[in-house]
Order: C-alpha cells, then structure tokens, then sequence
C-alpha cells in the first residue's frame, strides 16, 4: 500500500467523483481510476459503489477511509514535528479564540509575537467556547485562547493570563448612561441582550444577576459580540459584555458603564492538551503568551 494510494483514496472518498478528485489532486484521471483500483485489488475487496459517473462508499469503505484520515493525521504530524524540530521559528501554531477575544487580545499577541519570530505560520480557528474545549483534546488544534478559563476539565492544562471586568453596554438615551459606575440591581427590570442558552458568555452574565437576587429579562438574542452591541444600539435593551471587546469598538448610540456592585469579571487564559505535548513551535508560542501577560501585569 502506497501513501498515494491512499491520498487519492481519501480525495475520491470526500468528493464521490473520480473526475473531480483528480481535478483537485492536479492529476489524470485514469492515474486516480488505476491507483483506486490497485488498492482495491490488493486489499481484496470493494472500497466504491459504481453508479455511473457517480461512486460511493461501501459499509467497509466508510471504516478504511476513518482509519486512513487518522494514519494520514499522524503521518502529517510526524512531519510537521522533524520540521519544527530542525527549526521551531519556521513551524505552525494551530490555535483557537472565541469571538470576544478576535478582535483585540489575538490579534496584539499575534502581531506582538511575529515581530521576533516572522516565519512561523499560523492557522486560526474561531469557534464557540465548549467546542474550542473539544478541538483541543481531540487534537484539531493544540491550544486555545478562552474566556473564561475552565476549571473543571481534567483533559486540558489551563492557565490563567488575567482576570477581566465585565462592563453594562447600555443605550445612549439609558436613564443611566451618563453615570460613571452602577450596581448590577440597578438594570433588575431592564430587557437584556444575551447570547442564546449553551454560550458561555450568557451564563456568565446569567450567574452574575442570580447571585445578585434577580434572574434577567431576555428581550432578545445575538449570536455573537457584534450582534449584541447592534441591539443595544438600536436601543432594544442592556447587557454586559467583558471589556476587552469594547476597546476599539464601542457601538454608536451607546455608553459603557462600570459595574461596582458586584464585580462581575471572568478569567481570561489559554488551554492545552494535557495528554500530549505541544509541537516545538506551539511551545515557543505558548511560553511567549504567558511571558507576554506577565511583563504586563508587571507594567499595571
């Protein structure tokens, strides 16, 4: 069986057409028909359904193609890993963020760190908090920047960069907006905008008024920080967003308000796998991460 066989196996797996696998392989057609073939016959057995044009995957075929992603995963892996270990500077960080740290965090620690190593690459993967969680253990990515840190997941090593308030993001026309600070009772009977049940960022938000003797009213929802502060703008009702998103992007017809009582903050870190190392270059990324907070709360 030959590494070729089983990268045009896959290619034709995906796209059920031989014509359009060779297409995306930059290859003749025949050479995939006869590479598929060759597999087949030394395996003993039929990885396709022919129907005309068309071809699909046999019950067997669906259960070599998972095993083959996973042996091709590993294959590239093990090169990535003689790549990065002959230079981590030129290497690839694989890394996650949730949508309220795209904007500002990420982008200054990734700008920050590419002024001292210019050649390593990046792939970045936006996602949902507990589905960045699942991709770091699954080994998607090997590291991801999140609000806040998870405590109780045994499957990750998490560690805390700095703890982050959480401010009202309130209308302009807010019988409150003109205030410096207020107390989270003081938006008891107002509408909240939050995100839909499941986001971290709603239970926070959530936690944060049932500890303080009310439950939030939901007007309406946004499915990301974007989303949210358009409805405030538009006047539709309050939230409570981390601070780190208003930095650069407070909407028009709104004001940011302190919340003095309670403090609402969150944890805001990185997480890793816990059973298996990061690559060398993912390793000088994340030492760089943890050093870059510390000389800053140093600073603060």
């Amino acid at each position: 069986m030959e590494l070729r066989q089983i990268q045009y196996f896959i290619e034709v797996a995906k796209r059920e057409h031989m014509t359009d696998a060779a297409d995306a392989l930059h290859v003749a057609q025949s050479a995939v028909s006869r590479q598929i073939v060759n597999l087949e016959t030394e395996l003993g057995v039929n990885l396709f359904i022919r129907e005309g044009r068309n071809i699909r995957l046999t019950h067997i075929g669906q259960m070599f193609l998972k095993k083959m992603e996973q042996a091709m995963d590993v294959i590239e892996q093990a090169k990535r890993e003689i790549e990065e270990n002959l230079d981590p500077k030129k290497g690839t960080v694989r890394i996650g963020f949730p949508s309220s740290l795209s904007a500002y965090l990420l982008p200054s620690v990734v700008s920050a760190f590419r002024k001292d190593y210019p050649d390593v690459n990046f792939q970045l993967h936006q996602g949902a908090y507990y589905y960045l969680i699942d991709s770091v253990i699954r080994g998607d990515i090997d590291m991801a920047l999140l609000g806040p840190v998870p405590k109780e997941d045994h499957r990750v090593k998490s560690e805390i960069l700095f703890l982050e308030n959480l401010v009202a993001l309130l209308p302009s026309n807010h019988p409150l907006a003109k205030r410096k600070s207020i107390s989270l009772d003081d938006l008891r009977n107002d509408a909240f905008i939050l995100s839909p049940q499941g986001y971290i960022l709603r239970d926070l938000v959530v936690n944060a008024c049932k500890q303080h003797g009310f439950e939030p009213q939901v007007g309406f929802e946004g499915m990301d920080i974007d989303a949210i502060k358009g409805l405030v703008s538009a006047g539709l009702g309050v939230t409570l967003l981390p601070e780190i998103t208003l930095i650069d992007s407070l909407p028009r017809a709104t004001a940011k308000v302190e919340i003095d009582e309670p403090r609402v903050t969150r944890t805001v870190g990185v997480i890793i796998p816990k059973d298996r190392a990061l690559m060398p270059t993912e390793l000088l990324f994340y030492k760089f991460i943890r050093a870059f907070f510390d000389r800053l709360s140093g600073y603060q």
